[in-house]
């Protein structure tokens, strides 16, 4: 990537930053997202009554879940509000190419899901204070909590980039990202197997592969499996791609 790729990609990172912090529902999506991802542990998973400090099974259990509403919401407006103002026609005829606008406008709103993973740091302060925690788990959680949210994120890119209502970007995405979550939960997994002939429980487990669930799981276990790390990178390079040829299509 040459100097002026990085300036063009810069120059859309910025503008879509900025764009973030001018807006109130930015400040209600960071807010919401604090409030469960630290509520939740002290509401529902009684982090405080527990002399367990593993926060894998009290914290980032909540993750996938809250991502699959947020980060639709935040992801939503990438390209479905380009497509509503009508500059999506403006930007792609500048001399900025498609992929500089998708990789400053998704790293733009990466930056907003690394903000609100970094002013989670009370829940680690608490439970530091509470007792001696292994700091392995606690920082391939956030690993791989933070490319779940990318995952998700990368995904409703390519959903934003097809639709121009930010309502069916947003509901499509949560419902596609609800649909990944699902296959990969231990429990729901389980209830299909129990439900399918015999023959079919190895296809089961092949889709649940897929899934983002599995692979968030081992990470935050404390072992840094590379291969885990490389499906989420898979996940969102494939989408980008997806989003480019789309994008691409149009401007053709």
């Amino acid at each position: 990537m040459s100097n002026r790729d990085i300036q063009n990609t810069m120059a859309v990172f910025k503008r879509e930053f900025l764009a973030y912090f001018n807006s109130p529902v930015f400040y209600v999506i960071v807010v919401i997202f604090l409030l469960a991802a630290m509520g939740f542990p002290f509401l529902f998973s009684r982090i405080l009554e527990s002399d367990d400090v593993n926060l894998t099974e009290r914290f980032f259990v909540w993750h996938p879940w809250i991502y699959t509403v947020l980060a639709p919401a935040v992801g939503m407006r990438l390209w479905s509000e380009e497509h509503r103002l009508g500059t999506i026609e403006l930007l792609l005829t500048m001399p900025v190419s498609p992929w500089h606008a998708i990789l400053g406008k998704f790293f733009a709103a990466a930056a907003v899901w690394l903000a609100g993973l970094v002013l989670t740091f009370p829940i680690v302060w608490t439970v530091c204070y509470l007792g001696e925690p292994d700091m392995g788990p606690i920082i391939s959680g956030y690993i791989a909590s933070y490319l779940y949210a990318l995952s998700c994120l990368s995904l409703t890119c390519a959903v934003s980039a097809i639709t121009r209502s930010q309502v069916v970007c947003f509901i499509s995405s949560v419902f596609v990202c609800l649909v990944i979550a699902l296959i990969g939960d231990p429990g729901f997994t389980q209830l299909i197997v129990s439900s399918v002939p015999g023959w079919a429980e190895w296809l089961v487990h092949v889709v649940s592969y897929f899934s983002f669930m599995d692979h968030f799981y081992e990470l935050t276990k404390g072992i840094f499996v590379t291969h885990d790390v490389l499906y989420f990178v898979s996940v969102i390079i494939v989408t980008l791609i997806f989003t480019h040829e789309v994008l691409r299509a149009k401007r053709a």
